[in-house]
C-alpha cells in the first residue's frame, strides 16, 4: 500500500474510532429498504444486490423495490434471490439471522417503470405503497431507504403519506440517476426540504475508482480471484459486467455496515459528507450559450416562451447528449425543460417541437465543479441534507468525495471476499 494512502486510512480509522462505530458489523441492527433500477441499462445493480444479500444477516431488510425506467425489474430481483437460495444452506450455517428466500420474495415489490412528469409524481405504485407500510411500522428505529436508481418511489410515498417524513433516512446514489429523474428530485427539494437525505452524486465512484488497485485488488482481478466460483452468488456476480467489479450502489450498504449512519460527517465505508448548500434550480428564460455556466449536478430549467405561433397543445423534446427529455407546457405561455448535468463539460442540445418558433433551435451550456468553499455554506432550508465533499483532496480525479470511499477499498473488499467464501464452504 502506498504511504499516503496508508496514512489516510489510519487517520480515517482513528477518526471513526473516536466517534464510535455504529455500523451493523459492530452489532447495531438497522432497518433497510432498497429501491433499485436492476434490470435497466446499467447492470451494476446485480453486483450490489449480491453484496446486500451476503450481509442480510446483520441488517433488518424490509423491502426490495424495483424501479427501472425501461421495463419491470421485479423478476431481476427474484433471479438474484434464486441464486441466494442455492447458497442459503451454507450461509445459514454461518448465521441464523439470514432471511429465508421466501421472506425475501415476500418483501419484493414492483415500482414505476416510467420517469415522473414535471410534477414529480406519476401515481401510487406497489413499491411506493410498500415504503409507506414499512415506514409506519411500530419500530422506534428509522427506516433507511437506499435509493439505487429513481427517486420516484420515495417522492410518491412522501406525497401519499407525509407523516412518514421523520421516519426516513435516505441515501441516494444520485449522479446519473439524478440526470435521468430530475423531476422527482425537484419535487422533494421543493416540498420536503426537511427530508434527511444523503445525495451522493460522485462519492459512490470511490467504490471502483482509486484506493488499492494492485494485484488482487483491481476491479477485474478481484472478481477472478475472490468472486468467480464462490457459490451460486459468486458465479452469478461474475456473469455481469464482463466480470469487472463496479457495485456503484454498494456504498449505501457499506454506510450502514461500518461507520456512523446517524452522522454523515463522520468517516465510514460509505463515505463522508458535508451539509448540502442551497439546492436551487438554475432557470433560464431563453436558449443558453457556452458562456452560461452552471454548477455540476444542479437542476437546470429552460423556460422557453412559446410565441404567437404555438398550437393549442404545445409539445417538445430536449435532446441533450444521450437523453431525450419531454417538455412541459406550464399554462403561462412557456415550454419548460429540466435536466441535470452530471459531468463538468460543455453540453450541446437541440429542441424538437410542434412549436414552429422552437423547433430545431439549439443551445449550449457549460457545467463546472462546485468550488471547495461551498462546504462552508450549509442550506438553512435543507437542514438534514448532505452531499459530496467538494474539497479537492477528497476527489478522485473530477469526482468529488470519491476518496472518502476509496480509502477504505482494501478493508471493505477483504470483508466482502470473506462473506463470499461462506458460499463455497460445505454446510456444517
Amino acid at each position: 500500500m502506498r504511504l499516503p494512502l496508508l496514512c489516510a486510512c489510519l487517520l480515517a480509522t482513528a477518526a471513526l474510532g473516536a466517534a464510535e462505530d455504529h455500523g451493523a458489523l459492530a452489532g447495531h441492527r438497522h432497518r433497510v429498504l432498497v429501491t433499485t433500477d436492476i434490470g435497466g441499462t446499467d447492470p451494476d445493480d446485480y453486483h450490489s444486490l449480491v453484496h446486500l444479500l451476503l450481509y442480510a444477516d446483520v441488517l433488518d431488510l424490509e423491502g426490495l423495490v424495483s424501479s427501472p425506467f425501461e421495463r419491470p425489474g421485479r423478476e431481476a430481483i427474484l433471479e438474484v434471490i434464486a441464486a441466494y437460495e442455492r447458497d442459503y444452506p451454507r450461509l445459514r450455517a454461518h448465521a441464523a439471522n439470514y432471511p429465508t428466500p421466501d421472506a425475501l420474495r415476500a418483501m419484493t415489490r414492483q415500482g414505476g417503470v416510467r420517469p415522473a412528469p414535471a410534477s414529480g409524481l406519476r401515481g401510487r405504485t406497489e413499491g411506493s405503497s410498500w415504503i409507506v407500510e414499512c415506514a409506519r411500522r411500530p419500530d422506534p428505529r428509522p427506516l433507511h431507504v437506499l435509493v439505487w436508481g429513481a427517486l420516484e418511489e420515495v417522492a410518491q410515498a412522501l406525497h401519499d403519506a407525509p407523516d412518514i417524513l421523520p421516519r426516513l433516512r435516505v441515501y441516494y446514489i444520485g449522479g446519473p440517476n439524478k440526470k435521468w429523474g430530475p423531476d422527482a428530485y425537484q419535487f422533494l427539494v421543493e416540498h420536503f426540504p426537511t427530508l434527511w437525505m444523503i445525495e451522493a452524486n460522485s462519492t459512490y465512484r470511490g467504490y471502483f475508482l482509486g484506493g488499492r488497485q494492485d494485484g488482487d485488488w483491481g476491479n477485474a482481478a478481484f472478481v477472478r480471484r475472490h468472486v468467480a466460483g464462490q457459490g451460486a452468488l459468486g458465479s452469478y456476480f461474475a456473469q455481469h459486467l464482463g466480470g469487472v467489479l463496479k457495485m456503484g450502489d454498494t456504498p449505501s450498504v457499506n454506510w450502514l455496515l461500518h461507520g456512523r449512519p446517524d452522522d454523515p460527517g463522520t468517516p465510514g465505508w460509505g463515505g463522508r459528507f458535508v451539509r448540502a448548500w442551497e439546492r436551487p434550480t438554475a432557470r433560464f428564460a431563453r436558449l443558453t450559450t457556452a458562456a452560461d455556466r452552471v454548477e455540476l449536478f444542479r437542476i437546470v430549467e429552460l423556460v422557453l416562451p412559446l410565441g404567437p405561433d404555438a398550437p393549442d397543445r404545445p409539445t417538445g423534446q430536449l435532446r441533450i447528449t444521450n437523453q431525450v427529455l419531454e417538455g412541459h407546457a406550464d399554462g403561462a405561455g412557456n415550454l419548460r425543460f429540466r435536466f441535470c448535468p452530471r459531468d463538468p463539460v460543455l453540453f450541446r442540445y437541440e429542441v424538437r417541437s410542434n412549436v414552429p418558433g422552437l423547433d430545431g433551435r439549439s443551445g449550449e451550456i457549460t457545467a463546472v465543479a462546485p468550488p471547495p468553499e461551498r462546504a462552508r455554506e450549509p442550506s438553512p432550508r435543507h437542514p438534514y441534507w448532505w452531499t459530496d465533499d467538494p474539497a479537492l483532496p477528497e476527489a478522485e480525479g473530477v469526482h468529488h468525495g470519491a476518496r472518502t470511499v476509496s480509502r477504505w477499498r482494501e478493508e471493505f473488499l477483504r470483508d466482502f471476499a470473506a462473506r463470499l467464501a461462506r458460499c463455497a464452504e460445505p454446510a456444517r
